[in-house]
This record gives structure tokens, C-alpha cells and sequence, in this order.
């Protein structure tokens, strides 16, 4: 009866479970349901609040489009943000639940407010094609400031609703779980239920069951329970025991083998299996032999295993020394073992135990260590430096007193005639050395700090050392090192070199006055040569443009004049840039120049002396813009000087091809003719001054002087030059030049200026000043302008009359040679700028010094332009029209100046 109420009270629960179950499961499922409701809701005030953002950029964009084109149709997105943005907002302020959120919303709307009221003003100043306004407006950014300010409050409102976003995302996720949850758990519990349900059942028939047997055989299992424990405890000692002995046999850093009487392995430690290669499982009941295999280190011969006798003899065995195991993979072990006999309780030897251990560190540490020793020995011994190692002695009352030498080297014998020094005394050796040297010694043993000096050793024979001193071991230790050199010779060699440095020093002051004697030898002598050669070409070219026209005969005769003036000059140019490369006061200005710009002036420079002799150039197209590091005149001079020889010595209807070719730090250029080449002896001729290679008698003009010119120019830029050549095929020059960083134009850096007007036809007559003491020059430059009616010129023949009349007469333009009696042009031109009444007045330099540092230092000094002899008319015509140009302005700056102060 009992069994049956428990039965029906078990039916009861089963069923309270399953409704209690549904209720919960309806309820979490209705939580759920109003938490994704929620989500939505949240999400949606999310897109509305970005669209609004969105908007809000999208109008400003639209303005800025009509703002850069002027069409309307850019303004759609503003106009709809304007008609919509009330209810958009509208919106949002009703979704904002939460205190914080509506605080963003209150800040945003005045600056949405502001914002469109901003865009709207805009808009209406370019409708107006106010540009100037509207720029002005962009640019105080007041829009931007606006629209940051906005999406700060915007993002404020954003990152609350993503906040309950995401707690509402939590909560979601918890009630989904709990949901889970209650349905698995209200199905478990029903199962539970179910099951305890059944288990009833078949406990209640199982005691009835073990009632009836218990009355049967319940003496039985009396006598069965004492006797299990008794088992069980007999175990327990067993199990205590073995894990004791595995415990310690696995701790053991050796390896450690048993056998039986016949040998055969019973136990194996893991140290034993690593060594071996064998595993416990797979060694027992094999013979130690097998597993166990050991050889002599030397003769590798095998050695026999000390268990047998140990079994035999019931005694202790051990190996010998150089034994090595073989491990069960090919590997081997350094090893040291011993093996003892097992007995049991009566003495009998019931087995063996082998242990062993790997020792090949331990060998190679010490095959380390002596071959450590033998190499310090080895350079011990063999340094060119003395070395030696002393220690410290002290008295009775721990006061240093002397030194003992506790190892030398031979160079320390060597070097200061100490023999056999070792175990001796220093002040027993040298008794005279320097008392501070001794001090200097007791510093590094005391305090540890090392000391390096160079001093004279009066007590070894006047010599001087070089000497290192630190400290050995901790910082007890009071053993000192000394590592030095005898420095005697090269004390004696310095004093050598000294006196060496102020002969030197002599000469060089002897050597630059001589240069700067050549310097100004060169400069009178480029004066000289060129004084008259301006007359020859001048008259020349004039001459053959002059009225009436020259006849053919005439026509040819002063050809030649022009040539050989020409060829004379080019002769003093090449002479005079040797002599000053060479005097090293040659001044370069490297920068990075465009060589598709160098190659096309070239070119241009160069074709008409190709077609002369039918010759085809070819210029290779650069890959791209390509910049040498260099002076561009410089490269230019290069350049033309190889591109002149490549047509000079070419043969008729021949071919010069120039191409480049570029890697990351060098730029080369190849310039490839069909001459006749050049042999393997003129080769090595071809860079000597004055050398023609046998062309002296030929048709062909020159210096010899060209290429070395141009070898040393390449040099002086970092550059290198090399030249390939067959007979009868032709040569190839090849000239490497470092390679420039291309020059970037800066557009923040241009500034638009007007063009100035035209200059009238009707020009008044301008007036030039041409000071000059050579008649033939002045007749020069007054023959050229005669063919200007609009240009008067006036002379005078040294610079205090150039003076007189530039005050008296005020021209227009000034003429100056440098080379005057009295007072130099520079002189001269340096007063006219100090003076008001003609400082104003632009003065052109023309001058016979055309080295490079005579040009800089006028223009340095203030010259409108530095113009040489012999004169290019071209040149010169350019020149004045540029000053005349510039000396109207300066007229009307100061007429107008004038008036102002009336």
C-alpha cells in the first residue's frame, strides 16, 4: 500500500512539472517577443539619426558643388534637407526616452538651425556671383565648425542609443537563454522524473528480492568482507611500494637497467630508455648484450658488458674510461657506468643493476677548455705586444710594497730585456722604475679603474712604451695586467714626420703663391689675346654684313679671318681651362641639371657642324627626365667637346648615335661614331696634353688639349670617363656622371604677374656711355650701332672722364671695360653707384678677362651683365635691348619719384 502512494504522489510531480514548464516557457517567450520590438525601435532611431547626418553632408556637399559650378541641380540635396529636416528631427526628439539623449538633441537643433542658415548664405552670395564673398566665407570655416560641432552632438546621441542597443541586446540574450534554458531544464526534470519514476519500480522489486537472498547468505558475505579487506590492504602496501621504487628509479639522473640471473633486462628508468633508444615494454626479457651495446671511444672495438661477471662473482664492476654506447638509432653517448649484483633476504644474487650516464658534455667541456688553453697559449706567446700579469705584495701590515711577476710573454722579454721573470720581484728586476709607475700600478689593483699612458722607461734604456693597464679577477683581486708596445721608433718616426709637416707646410705656402702668380698671368694673358682678337672678329663680321656687300673673294678671305680668330680663341679657352683646372681654382656650381634640356641645346649647337661634312646624328629619347649632379655649363662644355671630336674625326657620310643610360646613383652617356678608331697605343696616348694622336699634319684643327680638358672637368664632377675603340669600326666615349634628384616644381611658390605692354614704335633716342681706352674697340661698338637710329653713344677713354659724363650727360645705359688706365671699371662702377645723380643708371661690363672667377666677381660687384671679347654681336644686341628695357623703368620709377616730392 505504501509503494502504490509513493507511485501516485511520483504521477502528481510528473504533472505539475509539465505545466509549471509550459507557464514559464510562454512567459520568456512573451519577454523575448517585447525585447525584439525594442530592438527594432532602437535600431531604426540609429538609421534615423545617421540619415540625418547624412543629410546634413549631403546638403553641404551639394552647396559645395554649386558653389564650385554654379548649377542648381547640385542644390536638390539641400533643398530637401531644409524641407525635411523639422521632421526628421521631430522624430528623433520623440524616440529620445532618455534624459541624456534629449540633452544632445536640444545642443544639435540651434546648430542645424545655424548650420542651414550658414549654407543658405553661402548659396545666396554665389547666386550673386560674389566669389569674393564666397571664398572669404568657405574659408573662415565657420561651415565646418558648425557640421563638427553637429556630428559631436550627433555622435553623442548615436553612442547612448548604441549603449541600450546593446544592453537591450544583453537583456535579449539572457532572456533567450533563459528560455533555453527553462525548456531544457523543465525537460530534464521531466525525464528526471520519468526515470526516478521507473528506478522506483525496480528498487522496490529488488529489496524485496534481496530480503529473501540475505536471509540465505548473509553469513557468506560476512566471511567474504573480512577476507576483501584483508586483500585489499596487502594491495595497498603492494601499490605503495611500487610507486615508491618508480618514483625513485624515474628521479634518478642516471640511466638504470636490471636484470634477472640470466641476464635478461626486468626494468628500464626513462634516463635508461633515452640513452638506449629502447622502451621498457620492448626491452624486457631481451639479453643486456642487446640492448646494451657499448664500444672503446678509440679502437671501436666492442667491450664486454660487466653484468655477467658481476652476476657471477656477486661484486661490483665498472668500466673503463673513452666507453661509448650505441644507442638503438645510431646515436652515440659518451658514458660512465658500474654495475652491483641484487640480493634478497638470504644473500643470494637474484639479479644485476646496471647504471650508467651520459658524460659527453662533461668530455666536451673539457676538450673545450684545453683547446681554450692551448690557443690562449698559442697567442699568448705569440703577440707582438708585451704582456704580463703582476700581483700585488703586501708587509706584515697590508701595505703594498712590490709586485711578483706571475706571467710574461716572449715579447715582453723581447721588448724590455727582462729574462726568466716569472715568480721574480719588479723592484728586484727594476730597481730604478719610476716611483709613479708604481702608483699607477697600485690604482688599477685597488680601485679596478683601467689606465692607458705613453711615457719614456728611463730604467730600460730611455725607451718609450705604450702601456694598457686594468685589473684581473673580482674586486678582491689585486692582480694587474700590462699590455704595451715599444713606441721608441715610432716616437722617433713621429718627430720625423713633424719636422717632415713644416718642410711640407714651406712648400705648399711657396706652391700657392706660384699658383697665384699663374692665376694672374693667366688672367693678363686671356686680357692680352683677347684685346685684339675682339678688333679681328669684330671688323670681320662687320665686314661681311657691311653695305656694299663684300665681293666672293673677298667673301672667302674673310671666312678664313673668322675661322682662324675663332680657332685662336677656342685655343686660349682650352689653354687657359687646363691651366686653371690644373692650378685647382677652377669653381664649379653642381646642381642637379636636366640633361633632356643639356642634350637638346647640344644638339641644336651642334647640327649645323654635322651637316657640313653630310654626317647622321642620332639622339636616343631618354626613357624619362633624367638630372646629373653637376655645373650644367661644365656638362654642356663635355658634351659639345665630344660631340665636335666625334664629327671632326668621323669620316665622310658617317654616323654619331648618342644615347644614356641610367642606374640609381649614376647617369651615362655613350657617344658612338663611324670613324676610323683608334689603335691600342693611341689608347693609351689619348688623355696626354697636346697630343693630336698623329693628326697634327692632317686636315683637321686643334689643340690636343680638348679631351684632357674634358677628362678632368668629368673628374672634378665625381664622374668618370672611359672610351672603346676599333680601327676601321670607329669609337665609343662613355661618360658617367652622378645622378641629381629631378627638381620638383612648387606651385605654392608661382606668382602671376601682367605681362608689360609692348614698347612703342615711336621711341625716343637713347643715349650710351662706352668707356674704353682700346680705339679700335670703341670704333667697334660705334660701327655696330650705327645701324640704330634710336641709339647715340658716347666714349670716354679712362674712368674718371666715364665719370664726368655720366654725371653731366646722364645716359642711358653704361658700357664699361674693366682694364682702364687710372681707375679699374669696378672702381669706376662702384662710385657711379654711390653717386644719387647716376646711380640709377644699369652698366654693362665687356671685358677681355673671361675666366669664370673674373665673371663672378662682376657680377658679384653689381654689373647688369658680363659680356667678353671678342664681342657676338647677337649677344650684345640681346644685352642692350634688355638694359634698355630695364633703364625705362628705373626712368619712370624715378620721374615718378621726383614728382612726389614736388
Amino acid at each position: 500500500m505504501k509503494a502504490n502512494y509513493k507511485i501516485i504522489v511520483w504521477l502528481i510531480n510528473i504533472a505539475i512539472m509539465v505545466v509549471l514548464s509550459i507557464a514559464v516557457s510562454f512567459w520568456a517567450f512573451k519577454q523575448v517577443q517585447v525585447l525584439s520590438e525594442q530592438r527594432q525601435h532602437i535600431s531604426m532611431m540609429l538609421d534615423e539619426g545617421k540619415g540625418l547626418l547624412s543629410s546634413l553632408k549631403d546638403a553641404e556637399t551639394g552647396q559645395r558643388g554649386y558653389l564650385i559650378t554654379g548649377d542648381e541641380t547640385f542644390l536638390q540635396p539641400y533643398l530637401a534637407v531644409r524641407d525635411n529636416i523639422n521632421t526628421q528631427f521631430k522624430i528623433l526628439r520623440q524616440a529620445a526616452q532618455i534624459s541624456a539623449a534629449q540633452k544632445h538633441l536640444d545642443a544639435m537643433q540651434p546648430l542645424i538651425t545655424a548650420e542651414l542658415a550658414e549654407l543658405a548664405s553661402v548659396i545666396e552670395l554665389r547666386r550673386q556671383n560674389d566669389l569674393t564673398a564666397v571664398t572669404a566665407a568657405v574659408s573662415a570655416g565657420e561651415g565646418k565648425r558648425l557640421m563638427d560641432a553637429i556630428r559631436v552632438e550627433m555622435d553623442g546621441f548615436i553612442q547612448i542609443k548604441k549603449t541600450l542597443q546593446e544592453e537591450r541586446e544583453r537583456t535579449f540574450s539572457a532572456n533567450m537563454h533563459n528560455l533555453l534554458t527553462v525548456i531544457v531544464a523543465t525537460s530534464l526534470l521531466t525525464l528526471l522524473f520519468a526515470l526516478a519514476f521507473a528506478y522506483l519500480f525496480y528498487q522496490e522489486a529488488r529489496r524485496r528480492l534481496k530480503n529473501i537472498i540475505l536471509i540465505e547468505t548473509q553469513p557468506l558475505l560476512e566471511i567474504q568482507e573480512d577476507i576483501n579487506q584483508k586483500l585489499q590492504q596487502a594491495n595497498d602496501i603492494l601499490e605503495v611500494s611500487e610507486e615508491k621504487l618508480t618514483v625513485t628509479l624515474n628521479s634518478i639522473g642516471d640511466g638504470v637497467i636490471t636484470t634477472d640471473t640470466e641476464g635478461l633486462i626486468t626494468l628500464m628508468n626513462p634516463v635508461a630508455e633515452q640513452l638506449t633508444g629502447w622502451m621498457q615494454t620492448e626491452a624486457i626479457g631481451h639479453p643486456i648484450e642487446r640492448v646494451f651495446h657499448i664500444i672503446h671511444q678509440e679502437s671501436r672495438q666492442p667491450i664486454i658488458i660487466p653484468v655477467m661477471d658481476s652476476l657471477k662473482h656477486g661484486t661490483i664492476q665498472a668500466l673503463a674510461n673513452h666507453t661509448v654506447l650505441i644507442a638503438r638509432d645510431g646515436s652515440e653517448y659518451d658514458i660512465a657506468d658500474s654495475c652491483a649484483p641484487i640480493r634478497d633476504r638470504d644473500g643470494q644474487v637474484v639479479g644485476a643493476v646496471l647504471v650508467f650516464r651520459d658524460v659527453s658534455e662533461e668530455y666536451a667541456v673539457q676538450y673545450a677548455l684545453r683547446d681554450s688553453e692551448e690557443r690562449y697559449r698559442g697567442l699568448f706567446n705569440s703577440m707582438d705586444q708585451g704582456f704580463c700579469i703582476i700581483d700585488m705584495i703586501f708587509d706584515a701590515d697590508e701595505n703594498p710594497v712590490d709586485y711578483r711577476f706571475l706571467e710574461v710573454n716572449g715579447s715582453f722579454g723581447r721588448q724590455t730585456g727582462l729574462l726568466d721573470a716569472v715568480g721574480k720581484c719588479m723592484r728586484e728586476l727594476i730597481p730604478n722604475h719610476e716611483v709613479h709607475w708604481y702608483q699607477m700600478y697600485g690604482k688599477v689593483a685597488l680601485t679596478g679603474e683601467s689606465i692607458r699612458f705613453i711615457e719614456e722607461a728611463k730604467a730600460l734604456n730611455n725607451r718609450w712604451f705604450e702601456v694598457y693597464a686594468f685589473r684581473l679577477g673580482g674586486a678582491v683581486s689585486t692582480k694587474v695586467a700590462l699590455l704595451f708596445n715599444d713606441i721608441t721608433e715610432r716616437k722617433r718616426l713621429d718627430q720625423q714626420l713633424i719636422d717632415s709637416n713644416v718642410e711640407l707646410k714651406n712648400a705648399i705656402g711657396i706652391a700657392e703663391k706660384s699658383n697665384l702668380a699663374k692665376s694672374e698671368f693667366l688672367s693678363k694673358m686671356s686680357h692680352e689675346l683677347r684685346t685684339p682678337l675682339n678688333a679681328i672678329l669684330g671688323f670681320a663680321q662687320l665686314l661681311e654684313v657691311g653695305s656694299p656687300p663684300p665681293t666672293n673673294a673677298q667673301i672667302i678671305r674673310l671666312h678664313q679671318i673668322i675661322k682662324a680668330g675663332w680657332y685662336l680663341l677656342e685655343l686660349i679657352n682650352e689653354i687657359l681651362d687646363l691651366a686653371v683646372i690644373e692650378s685647382g681654382k677652377i669653381s664649379l656650381s653642381k646642381e642637379a641639371v636636366s640633361m633632356t634640356e643639356v642634350m637638346r641645346e647640344c644638339q641644336s649647337m651642334i647640327e649645323s657642324q654635322a651637316e657640313k661634312r653630310g654626317i647622321t646624328m642620332t639622339f636616343m629619347p631618354f626613357d624619362s627626365p633624367l638630372c646629373a649632379y653637376g655645373d650644367r655649363t661644365r656638362i654642356k662644355q663635355i658634351i659639345i667637346n665630344l660631340l665636335s671630336n666625334a664629327i671632326k674625326y668621323n669620316r665622310e657620310q658617317g654616323t654619331v648615335e648618342v644615347s644614356c643610360i641610367s642606374t640609381l646613383e649614376h647617369i651615362g652617356i655613350n657617344i658612338k661614331d663611324s670613324g676610323n678608331g683608334l689603335t691600342e697605343k693611341q689608347l693609351t696616348q689619348l688623355f696626354q696634353p697636346f697630343n693630336r694622336l698623329g693628326q697634327e699634319s692632317g686636315n683637321e684643327e686643334g689643340t690636343g688639349i680638348g679631351l684632357v680638358v674634358t677628362k678632368q672637368l668629368v673628374e672634378l664632377m665625381g664622374g668618370s670617363i672611359s672610351v672603346n675603340s676599333t680601327v676601321g669600326v670607329g669609337s665609343e666615349f662613355h661618360i658617367e656622371l652622378l645622378r641629381g634628384v629631378t627638381p620638383q616644381l612648387d606651385m605654392s611658390n608661382i606668382i602671376l604677374t601682367k605681362l608689360l605692354p609692348p614698347a612703342s614704335e615711336n621711341v625716343a633716342l637713347r643715349t650710351l656711355l662706352y668707356v674704353e681706352d682700346n680705339p679700335a674697340n670703341l670704333m667697334l661698338v660705334e660701327h655696330i650701332i650705327e645701324a640704330h637710329p634710336y641709339l647715340s653713344m658716347l666714349s670716354a677713354h679712362d674712368g674718371y672722364q666715364g665719370l664726368s659724363l655720366a654725371r653731366s650727360q646722364r645716359p642711358d645705359v653704361i658700357l664699361m671695360d674693366i682694364n682702364l688706365p687710372g681707375i679699374s671699371g669696378i672702381q669706376t662702377m662702384n662710385i657711379l653707384r654711390n653717386d644719387p645723380t647716376t646711380m640709377h643708371i644699369p652698366v654693362i661690363a665687356l671685358s677681355a678677362n673671361a675666366m669664370l672667377r673674373d665673371i663672378e666677381k662682376g657680377l658679384e660687384a653689381g654689373f647688369f651683365r658680363y659680356l667678353t671679347k671678342p664681342i657676338k654681336i647677337a649677344e650684345f644686341m640681346n644685352a642692350l635691348d634688355d638694359v634698355l628695357k630695364f633703364s625705362t623703368v628705373q626712368l619712370d620709377n624715378t620721374q615718378e619719384t621726383d614728382t612726389c616730392h614736388d
